[in-house]
């Protein structure tokens, strides 16, 4: 298995994000995470607006200049706006598609030449919904539909120098749920995967030796109704 490098990982501050940045200093690893928001401990942090593209760049540049190499990338930084499309200002759903998808696709651009350099891994997260849409969801989906795409084609277009994997949970128990409305929260009986159990996933794509992948992962509660 291979060993954990400097790993990137985007809102690794919180949810998802921070049980990957947590995993990965558990085994060794250096976890660098980029976030508007500063971690609970004391790993390596990057403020940056991901759906910012310019801020995305100088904080991977401010990153190998820390650390001299990037060994993966984990995009699980990820935003909402829930409601029907004419309920959700244009400016909050435009804002859901640059971070989700804009912002993954920034960090691995960015990254990109020394993850070849490294022969390192790209995991992005997408979500159930990312493969299944729902009402009063669109630029969720329509964001996470497009981490899909972005993924599976950059697998294709990075075979043989990049490894590649799409990571697809289902519901969590973080904070993500916390500001939307009643309706759109999980209700009471609602099963939720932990963090840490997705992000043991992410790690088992990150370890993989060179020339093995594992190219797709759904993760979700065994009773999920996203899922399939």
């Amino acid at each position: 298995m291979r060993e954990l490098g400097t790993t990137i990982v985007t809102g690794g501050s919180s949810g998802l994000g921070e049980a990957v940045a947590l995993a990965v200093a558990d085994e060794g690893g250096t976890p660098v995470v980029l976030d508007r928001q500063y971690p609970h401990t004391s790993m390596s942090f990057e403020h940056v607006d991901i759906s910012d593209r310019k801020e995305v760049e100088r904080a991977v540049s401010r990153a190998v200049e820390k650390h001299g190499r990037i060994d993966a990338v984990v995009n699980t930084a990820g935003i909402d706006a829930c409601g029907k499309l004419n309920e959700v200002s244009a400016d909050e759903w435009e804002q859901v598609v640059a971070v989700n998808l804009l912002g993954t696709v920034a960090v691995t651009r960015a990254a990109l030449p020394h993850l070849r350099a490294n022969g390192g891994t790209v995991v992005n997260c997408a979500s159930t919904l990312g493969l299944r849409a729902l009402s009063d969801a669109t630029a969720y989906c329509a964001s996470k539909f497009g981490v899909v795409g972005f993924t599976r084609a950059l697998a294709a277009e990075l075979a043989g120098e990049v490894g590649v994997t799409l990571l697809v949970p289902g519901g969590m128990r973080t904070s993500f749920f916390d500001d939307r409305p009643e309706q759109y929260r999980p209700g009471p009986d609602a099963q939720l995967n932990e963090p840490a159990d997705v992000a043991s996933a992410a790690l088992l794509a990150l370890r993989q030796p060179r020339g093995c992948e594992i190219r797709e992962m759904v993760v979700c509660p065994s009773n999920e109704d996203s899922w399939p």
